[in-house]
């Protein structure tokens, strides 16, 4: 959630994920949608963003588990 000043928290828990003018040294994630017609949310745009440690809690609880890849090359 961004603030009024600028300062980014995670939804869950209210980190701190970012503050306005500095670089994140949080890994966070950012998430937008967009629901259309077959949705009770039809027309309605969301966006939050979740720190890394609530994003481990809220995909531990997924019935099926996230795909995870290895990444060889850092950027």
């Amino acid at each position: 959630m961004k603030t009024e000043n600028g300062t980014i928290l995670c939804n869950c828990c209210k980190k701190i994920v970012q503050e306005k003018g500095k670089v994140s040294t949080i890994e966070f994630l950012h998430i937008e949608k967009e629901w259309g017609y077959f949705s009770k949310k039809d027309g309605e745009k969301q966006e939050f963003d979740i720190c890394e440690e609530c994003y481990d809690k809220w995909t531990a609880s997924f019935q099926i588990p996230v795909q995870k890849q290895e990444m060889t090359e850092l950027v």
